[in-house]
């Protein structure tokens, strides 16, 4: 049986039948660090000018469970942008790669 995972908006994995409530605390305990190294790895990851600028826009949408924008002129851009330390050209540059868009004149 796999766990559920622990979420920030509070829901905890159900205690398993035959668990004791001192061995379900360290697994949610466990669970919850886990969680927040992730986060904290992804965070780093996002910024990271190791990362190419399309691994970085990927970190960017699993963190905001959103996707890249397809219109070059969306709000999102600039957000993208400031958070993963790209400039917008290179945001744009992966718009049009993954949406083949045709620059304009």
């Amino acid at each position: 049986m796999k766990d559920k995972t622990w979420s920030p908006a509070g829901r905890a994995p159900m205690q398993i039948t035959g668990e004791a409530p001192d061995e379900y605390r360290t697994r949610v305990l466990q669970q919850q660090a886990d969680t927040a190294e992730r986060r904290r790895q992804d965070l780093k990851d996002q910024a990271s000018t190791q990362k190419t600028p399309a691994a970085r826009i990927r970190v960017w949408e699993r963190l905001h469970h959103t996707r890249l924008p397809k219109e070059l002129t969306h709000g999102l851009v600039a957000v993208i942008a400031a958070n993963t330390g790209l400039t917008t050209e290179e945001v744009h540059d992966e718009q049009r790669l993954r949406f083949r868009i045709v620059p304009t004149a």
